[in-house]
């Protein structure tokens, strides 16, 4: 999505400096305050800000608009386990620490590096069980949706589902630029579009990965960029471990954020927004 939206803010496949740098992911906090209004101050195109902070932790502006992404928690909860397999975490808390100090440590580092469990099943569930706050799983992660899902008849609040992204790219990529109000050539879509691609961005991954400017933070950039698939927990859940993830999305989450969170608009089906804005 930071991605869609450099090309879509730019209208070229050419970034001028890298990703992250472009678009900071503010709650990771490996600067220090005066630093990213600095960097925020000099920029002179649209702002795109990255945030993992739920709505509800955030300023609401009228003048601000809210991207939220949502993935099939069970695919998000693979992708997780590739990134924390995949990051160097003594190096983000040492960036953290210099930048906030150890009181404001952000909650991914908090308590140093913790033990993970050996076996990938083992990982998964506790990623779906574990109700201990910060853990990061599927109950932050329904939160973090479900704030967004509550105000999604706001006309700056903006739900995009991954999806939805792999079926019609250019659709959600046009529906976007409606929404912010950037118009694009014709002639310039077919090539915005295919830099958007996953196979294009793992190839340009030392330009857009994030904190890709943080040496030694990812063991390899372009593993970031893992699979992409949509699925890859069915090689975990097995036809009788479905009533157990089941039960615990229907603690956690009401019906319609439920379908939403796990197909898209398009898995919504019927019920979903003939206009495809969300809302």
């Amino acid at each position: 999505m930071q991605m869609i939206c450099a090309l879509l803010i730019f209208g070229d496949a050419s970034l001028p400096r890298p990703l992250t740098e472009l678009s900071p992911w503010l709650d990771i906090q490996t600067e220090t305050i005066s630093n990213v209004f600095a960097a925020l101050a000099a920029q002179r195109h649209r702002r795109f800000i990255k945030s993992h902070t739920p709505l509800d932790g955030l300023p609401f502006d009228e003048r601000v608009t809210y991207i939220c992404v949502g993935r099939d928690p069970r695919d998000a909860a693979i992708s997780s386990d590739n990134h924390l397999n995949n990051m160097n975490r003594e190096v983000l808390i040492k960036a953290c620490a210099t930048a906030v100090g150890s009181d404001g440590l952000p909650s991914l580092t908090q308590g140093g590096v913790p033990p993970r469990a050996e076996n990938p099943v083992e990982r998964f569930w506790r990623w779906v069980e574990d109700d201990t706050p910060p853990c990061e799983g599927l109950e932050l992660l329904l939160h973090h949706l479900g704030t967004f899902w509550d105000r999604q008849q706001a006309a700056n609040v903006v739900l995009v589902h991954y999806a939805d992204l792999q079926a019609d790219l250019e659709g959600e990529m046009r529906r976007l630029a409606g929404l912010l109000g950037i118009v694009i050539g014709e002639h310039a879509w077919p090539a915005l579009v295919a830099e958007a691609r996953f196979d294009r961005m793992r190839e340009r991954a030392h330009e857009v990965v994030p904190q890709v400017t943080m040496d030694g933070l990812w063991h390899d950039t372009s593993r970031f960029f893992n699979r992409g698939t949509s699925g890859q927990w069915r090689m975990f859940l097995g036809p009788g471990d479905l009533d157990r993830y089941e039960a615990r999305i229907r603690w956690l989450a009401a019906p319609g954020l439920a379908a939403w969170a796990h197909g898209g608009w398009r898995g919504w089906g019927a019920a979903g927004p003939s206009s495809r804005t969300g809302r």
